[in-house]
């Protein structure tokens, strides 16, 4: 059966219960199109483990602050649907924004401190409206089981506390980065960098990984570990940091003395393109207490 590609919530939902009431296992991999094996990876898990696997593919305008960014979103529909075709999506939802906010919407969805740092302190109400668009996907498809990938790990943590603090009856699957050859988490924007910028921000991966190495070597202060790792960055002057932070992994607030696993994260231009990526980093255990 070739993939279907729905436009509307009614035959989202009337797709999707024939085949709950056939006993099929929903899986949902939400996306804003112009994918790639990142996508493709959510795509696969989900594939793997459910009987019917639905891609959205959506550019949500609410969790966008800049009109610009927003407009420069690549839409690559026909693309789009032909990946997700070759990993074996059953149904995409492709909706206008029409369809998904026909009136001004006046509920919205805010998940408080977890989104308070890192993207949050820089980009105010982006967290609540992709919260907000999460839960309507949730709501139109009601999937047992939703797939994010772990590059945007503070999205990943705000759903994650979303889904518990509401009851919500989805499992939320946290699926590895995939990543270049240079390191470079794969995304979206990656389109908009040159050849050149694409060698220069394979750097922040790099600076990551001298961070999480330090701790694993035994560094405990957090601002100390982040000092190295930003004179490592600040070597390539063409690189501008947003943020460069230690948090912890389910909270997503910063810490200053590392006693624990941690989540190493950071935003940074390059040019007009602004790039997120993180790792998660643990001190190693003391000789003879091997860790959980």
């Amino acid at each position: 059966m070739s993939i279907e590609v729905l436009r509307t919530i009614r035959e989202v939902r009337e797709r999707v219960a024939a085949r709950r009431r056939a006993g099929d296992v929903i899986g949902l991999a939400p996306t804003m199109g112009a994918l790639h094996e990142g996508h493709g990876s959510l795509m696969e898990h989900a594939r793997r483990e459910c009987d019917c696997v639905v891609a959205s593919i959506f550019v949500n305008p609410i969790q966008f602050n800049q009109q610009e960014d927003y407009d420069r979103y690549p839409r690559t529909l026909a693309a789009d649907v032909a990946f997700c075709e070759a990993r074996g999506v059953d149904l995409v939802f492709a909706p206008s924004v029409e369809e998904m906010y026909p009136r001004p919407l006046r509920a919205f969805v805010d998940v408080e401190r977890l989104s308070e740092h890192l993207c949050g302190a820089f980009r105010p109400g982006h967290f609540r409206g992709v919260a907000t668009v999460v839960m309507k996907l949730f709501q139109i498809v009601q999937p047992d089981r939703a797939y994010f990938g772990e590059k945007d790990a503070q999205q990943l943590a705000v759903i994650r506390r979303m889904v518990d603090d509401l009851n919500l009856p989805v499992t939320i699957v946290g699926v590895p980065i995939v990543r270049e050859p240079s390191g470079l988490a794969m995304s979206s924007r990656n389109q908009r960098l040159s050849a050149e910028e694409r060698t220069i921000a394979a750097a922040l991966y790099r600076g990551l990984e001298c961070a999480a190495s330090l701790i694993g070597a035994g560094a405990r202060d957090a601002g100390e570990v982040k000092g190295r790792a930003l004179a490592m960055l600040a070597s390539e002057p063409r690189i501008r940091v947003e943020y460069f932070e230690i948090v912890d992994p389910e909270e997503m607030q910063p810490v200053g003395e590392i006693a624990g696993p941690v989540r190493i994260a950071a935003a940074i231009w390059v040019g007009s393109t602004r790039l997120i990526d993180n790792v998660l980093a643990a001190p190693e255990a003391p000789a003879g207490h091997p860790s959980q």
